[in-house]
């Protein structure tokens, strides 16, 4: 993958990511989850994109080096 677009697909997840669960949980919730084990999820998919994100971001940075 081109080191460009590794960091930009990086930014775009490690952002999304973040206003997702920050809109799931935050004033305009419009998912209301009570269920535990969806929450359950929801958290699991939030670290996994957040992980993909960062590990997309840490490849453009070494990709920047070379």
């Amino acid at each position: 993958m081109n080191k460009w677009i590794e960091l930009f697909f990086g930014l775009i997840l490690v952002i999304g990511a973040i206003l997702v669960m920050w809109y799931s949980t935050g004033w305009g919730s419009f998912w209301n989850f009570k269920h535990a084990a969806w929450e359950f999820l929801k958290g699991g998919a939030f670290w996994f994109v957040l992980g993909i994100g960062a590990l997309f971001i840490l490849l453009g940075i070494s990709d920047l080096k070379e």
